[in-house]
């Protein structure tokens, strides 16, 4: 069974940094591009960054304005976002998927962006 379970969400001041992290089972990790999407209440799902399964391909959607880090541990299953310099819009559900569209994603890790 395909699980991805995300983690690191919280509640920062605009500015702050969080680290989400997406623990992975039940396929061939090491071969699989992993992506981060979001949804904002009330807005559709945005796709955020993905990276390849040796690591070394990554992309980012224009949103991310060079403040978000993607990153993987094939040792461990798990891929990462460091998110700096956080402003109110980055607020909403962050998950981790299988496709860009947020097929197969997880249950979600909710950022909170807020003086």
């Amino acid at each position: 069974e395909v699980q991805l379970v995300e983690s690191g969400g919280g509640l920062v001041q605009p500015g702050g940094s969080l680290r989400l992290s997406c623990v992975c089972s039940g396929f061939i990790f090491r071969n699989t591009r992993i992506h981060w999407v979001r949804q904002a209440p009330g807005k559709e799902l945005e796709w955020v960054s993905n990276i390849s399964g040796d690591g070394v391909a990554k992309g980012y959607a224009a949103l991310t304005k060079g403040r978000f880090t993607i990153s993987r541990d094939n040792a461990k299953n798990t891929v990462y976002l460091q998110l700096n310099e956080l402003e109110p819009e980055d607020s909403g559900m962050y998950y981790c998927a299988l496709a860009s569209n947020g097929a197969s994603r997880g249950p979600g890790t909710q950022v909170t962006v807020s003086s």
